[in-house]
């Protein structure tokens, strides 16, 4: 089986352009433009579009590395992972696929690392583990994360991807909502940060929690954002709502997201928040 392993992912590398050399000569359309693109020109653009800036999903990985100092991220917590409490059909199965797709144990990937110099707590959904839905353990992850950071004095960064809560956990992964919700706050009244960058899509349960509880409210381009589906809203409602309305630029523009930060440009603006906002100790 191990004839047929496939490289290591880009963080276990240590490198943040990692991933270009072993893509050289393979090519992919963009779904923005029509583009056609090679994999490690890609890769050397942070897997965004040079013709049109579309954003690429990446792993939780994928995005550590780009983001993060060599070697500088810590993983905490690494071993969780989720059981079928409910004995829900089928779920075993579906989380058995979902971690050989993805190669992770959850949904969501927390530690701590340097950016430029600068420590903090960090998270990451993943897009491949069942769209990043949150269940127990992705609660508990994220949760014992701000804990870790309240302790320890560090501010708390980000980034969202997710469908929303797990529903094979039933109330129990609807739950997460508060439980994350109370860490978040708890971090926050000891004055410290947190911010988000809300990648595509983030939805549901993750998007009525700690995705929009941040200090500060990041958003990469064009990034879905939402709670219920803008179909469902439409059938509630009985009206046409507005075009890319929960797109993160309308997101912008009514005041729901603080800026909108292009991947290629997220390593030098979380830098410079971190040291804005640095806590004396």
């Amino acid at each position: 089986m191990g004839l047929f392993r496939s490289p290591q992912n880009e963080l276990e590398k240590g490198g943040r352009k990692a991933g270009s050399e072993e893509n050289s000569g393979i090519q992919t359309t963009c779904p923005g433009c029509g583009a056609v693109l090679n994999e490690s020109d890609l890769w050397e653009n942070e897997k965004v579009c040079p013709e049109c800036s579309h954003h690429f999903r990446l792993s939780p990985r994928q995005r550590i590395g780009f983001l993060t100092d060599a070697d500088s991220f810590v993983e905490l917590n690494a071993d969780l992972k989720s059981k079928d409490l409910l004995e829900f059909p089928g779920y075993p199965t579906k989380l058995k696929n979902a971690r050989l797709v993805s190669r992770e144990k959850e949904a969501a990937l927390c530690g701590t690392a340097l950016i430029k110099g600068e420590k903090c707590a960090i998270f990451a959904m993943d897009p491949s583990f069942m769209m990043g839905s949150m269940g127990t353990i992705v609660g508990e992850k994220i949760t014992a994360l701000f804990e870790y950071a309240t302790e320890n004095q560090l501010p708390v960064i980000g980034f969202t991807v997710s469908g929303g809560a797990r529903m094979q956990e039933g109330i129990l992964s609807l739950m997460q909502m508060a439980k994350t919700s109370g860490a978040v706050k708890k971090h926050s009244n000891q004055g410290l940060l947190y911010i988000v960058v809300l990648t595509d899509p983030t939805t549901g349960g993750v998007t009525a929690s700690f995705a929009m509880e941040g200090d500060i409210i990041l958003a990469e381009p064009n990034a879905t954002i939402g709670f219920a589906g803008a179909r469902v809203i439409e059938q509630t409602i009985r009206k046409k709502l507005p075009t890319g309305f929960q797109k993160s630029e309308f997101l912008l523009s009514h005041g729901f997201v603080d800026s909108i930060v292009d991947r290629t440009n997220q390593r030098e603006v979380l830098s410079k928040l971190l040291i804005l906002h640095k806590k004396e100790v």
